[in-house]
This record gives structure tokens, sequence and C-alpha cells, in this order.
């Protein structure tokens, strides 16, 4: 009877771990980078490649980072409610073109709209792994010290742009 304890125990234990695994939120991955100084980069601009961009050009301002590609199929999920976002004047939106070949980024920008105040082009991903990007869309909130403030991983829906960007926005606007 007592060997079949020890199985049994084991079993038991096994059956925990999956029943807490199976109720985490994936979307939940904790980012290293939150409550950090945004990662350093200077890249040239989607529309002018002959200008850079900086994250240090936003010095002072709150600002989202949104990492899109044209073959990204969760990125067309967003992209309308980032085009909203854009339009309300809320909040500048920019966009860190991933992984992506020129033409065609400029391509689905005139044919889906361009919520962006300028995009930059990471074409090896280079800043995409100082950021911590696990896949595209990822969207960042940036305070006006250059601190990641938060991070989503996924497409922005509108649950979470009401419920947690917008009020961190506003937040970080006082």
């Amino acid at each position: 009877m007592t060997r079949y304890l020890l199985p049994l125990g084991i079993f038991v234990v096994l059956v925990a771990f999956l029943a807490i695994g199976l109720n985490l939120n994936p979307r939940e991955v904790p980012s290293p980078l939150v409550g950090k100084p945004a990662p350093a980069f200077e890249l040239p601009q989607l529309h002018r490649p002959e200008a850079k961009f900086s994250p240090k050009n936003m010095q002072g301002k709150v600002w989202l980072l949104n990492v899109w590609a044209s073959w990204c199929v969760s990125c067309r999920q967003e992209h309308p409610i980032l085009v909203e976002l854009a339009k309300s004047g809320i909040v500048p939106i920019y966009g860190l073109n991933y992984k992506d070949q020129r033409a065609d980024a400029l391509k689905w920008l005139q044919q889906f709209g361009d919520p962006y105040a300028l995009s930059i082009v990471d074409v090896e991903g280079r800043v995409g792994i100082d950021y911590g990007v696990y896949g595209v869309p990822e969207t960042y909130v940036i305070d006006k010290a250059g601190v990641i403030r938060y991070k989503q991983i996924g497409p922005v829906t509108q649950d979470a742009l009401e419920k947690t960007i917008l009020p961190l926005v506003a937040e970080l606007n006082k």
C-alpha cells in the first residue's frame, strides 16, 4: 500500500502545477524593462530614410512605441484602434517597423492608414531585441523621463486601451 503513496503524491503535485499553469494569462509576461529607462537607439525613419529618430528626441513627453510589421496578422487587428487613438491626439504614437521591407511597410500604411507620428525601421530586429520583443505587435508606454512604464504584449484592444493605457498616460501627463 505504501509503495503507491509516492507515485500518487507526485501525480497530485503535477496536477496542481498543471491547474495553476492553465489559469495563467500568457499575455501577462512580466517585462524586466518596465520601470527602467527605454533602451537607446538611433534608426532611420520609414518615410524619410535620411532622417534619424532616437528616444531622446521624446524627452519631456509621454509617448507610445508600437512595434509592428506589414507581415503581422495581429497588427491588422489592432490597427483601427491605433488609427482612432492617433486621431484623438491624446498621446503620440511612434512606430517601430520590425524586420520588414520598407516598400511593404509603406504600402501597408497607405492601405490601412498611418496612425504614427513617424515610423522607424528596424530591419535586422536589433532594437526589438533590446526592448525584449517577444513578437509583434507590442506596445510600450514611455514617460517624460524616458522610462518604460507599461508593455502590452499582443494587439492593443479597446479594453486594454480604456482600462490600462489611457489612464496610465493621463497619470503620467500630470
